[in-house]
């Protein structure tokens, strides 16, 4: 479909906002701490609203329309209600842990913490890992929103990739934090303007108001039920585990909005506003998507059909709007990940390879390091069916290896979990990497075993090792008692 002036227009505008709060963003960071962590003073309004845009990306308009077409409602109670509740309920307490290490510890990475914890072995394995399967998973979301866009506008896959890419690029480079966050708080108003335009217009196609609970009289009865096999009870409790380690901070970028809050109080806050965000927006976001089966009914690719929907109801001039954010909804996701990978690299890894790099301090170092990281995930995403497709492969093994490669980075912060030291942590990343390749060859035929295994296979190694290991060393004592030490100063007036 071709795109009239206004849609033009449209874009335009949003990528030239996002160059420009970048460059900007350039002289906040004069430093490694300013770069990566914005000198830990992020508002927890901001730091809020950057961990919810950073929750999720384009994925959600092409993979979860998709559920939301073929199952209905459930997709709701298996990402985003779980995802809020994770959020909120955790509030107190790893966006606590998070601000005690950077004020005692001076972390600038969520990685920093492990050499204490576990030792260099560990802690470079962990973030050798995270850093080669992030690359690919970046890469896999670029390549998302090359084909969503293929599919809405007709724009070349390899342009819509290198736009968004490039663009990311330089705000990320010049701007470091500053830029992702600044940024991320236009992309979140851009998602809302673009969710609110099809939500009202997809409830002017049917029935106006009475449509929210209509819908669900038209659709097939299993669409309005909480649980739709294959998404049971039992693969939300698993996505619910998952999620508790990912939104803690086993997806490094959202601990790093933590890290990045100047106390206890307003990380806290922080998670509140982000949780209360998931519980609400995804609500109004994934009504277009429950309806679609009323406007495009029997599609071939329900994974087309958010893509399919907006050609059919925008009007033009509004395409345009609703384009930009989605590009606003993967920009906000890759953006984080770049810097925060960029952070463990700059601070975890090259001090480690080379004495050249000192502490990881130089500013120079991290921009550079920002840009190549940003250039490996683009590279990624042209390639992407070298790779064996990483929509469909790679984005599967991110996910699926998560729980093994977070659970020593969370459950390390716990007192409970103060014995499992660094054999604990390699047995389990080994034992659910394990677990992966069994499911991947010998279908299971549950869902919920198949995405959960690996993590359920690693949660019993790392503890089970625990129980088995000598008392912890001094060192994580130590750790373990800074991070039950209050930092928040409380006044006595």
């Amino acid at each position: 479909m071709n795109l009239n002036t206004l849609d033009h227009i449209a874009i335009i505008l949003f990528f030239a906002s996002m160059v420009v709060t970048g460059i900007i963003s350039y002289f906040k960071s004069r430093s490694s701490d300013e770069y990566f962590t914005g000198g830990g003073r992020l508002p927890w309004w901001l730091a809020g609203i950057s961990h919810h845009v950073s929750g999720h990306s384009g994925a959600v308009f092409v993979a979860y329309a998709a559920v939301a077409y073929t199952h209905g409602f459930t997709v709701f109670m298996w990402w985003a209600l779980p995802v809020g509740l994770v959020i909120i309920l955790s509030a107190r307490m790893f966006p606590v842990y998070w601000v005690r290490l950077r004020k005692k510890h001076k972390i600038q990475s969520p990685l920093e913490y492990l050499r204490i914890r576990y030792g260099l072995f560990t802690q470079q394995l962990i973030a050798w890992m995270g850093v080669l399967l992030k690359a690919f998973d970046v890469g896999a979301k670029w390549a998302a929103i090359g084909i969503l866009l293929k599919v809405v506008a007709d724009i070349p896959m390899t342009t819509g990739i290198l736009v968004s890419g490039v663009v990311t690029l330089i705000y990320v480079t010049f701007g470091g934090y500053w830029g992702v966050i600044v940024t991320d708080f236009i992309q979140f108003l851009v998602q809302v303007l673009g969710g609110v335009v099809m939500f009202v217009l997809v409830l002017k196609n049917l029935d106006g108001w009475s449509s929210i609970s209509g819908i669900w009289d038209k659709l097939p009865p299993d669409h309005a039920t909480a649980f739709n096999d294959p998404y049971t009870a039992g693969f939300v409790a698993v996505m619910f585990f998952l999620y508790f380690l990912s939104y803690n901070g086993g997806s490094w970028s959202l601990a790093t909005r933590y890290i990045s809050s100047p106390s206890e109080k307003e990380a806290t806050k922080a998670a509140w506003l982000s949780g209360i965000l998931y519980l609400i927006w995804p609500l109004i976001l994934f009504f277009p998507m429950w309806a679609a089966p009323l406007i495009l009914p029997e599609l071939a690719n329900p994974q087309e059909s958010y893509g399919l929907l907006m050609l059919k109801i925008l009007p033009q001039g509004m395409i345009g709007l609703v384009i930009a954010s989605l590009f606003a909804a993967t920009m906000g996701m890759t953006s984080s990940d770049v810097n925060t990978n960029a952070a463990v690299i700059t601070r975890d890894i090259l001090p480690v390879v080379s004495k050249r790099f000192g502490t990881g301090d130089d500013i120079r170092v991290a921009r550079i390091t920002t840009f190549l990281f940003t250039l490996l995930t683009l590279i990624v995403a042209m390639n992407y069916e070298r790779f064996g497709g990483v929509l469909g492969l790679i984005v599967k093994w991110f996910a699926a290896l998560l729980g093994p490669t977070a659970m020593p980075l969370l459950f390390g912060l716990l007192p409970v979990f103060r014995r499992c030291g660094p054999f604990a942590a390699i047995a389990s990343i080994a034992a659910g990497m394990a677990a992966f390749v069994f499911t991947k060859n010998y279908p299971l035929n549950n869902m919920a075993l198949e995405v959960g295994l690996p993590s359920m296979v690693a949660g019993f190694v790392f503890i089970i090792s625990g129980l088995l290991s000598k008392p912890a060393p001094a060192r994580v004592e130590e750790l373990m008692q800074a991070l039950a030490e209050p930092t928040d100063v409380v006044s006595k007036a």
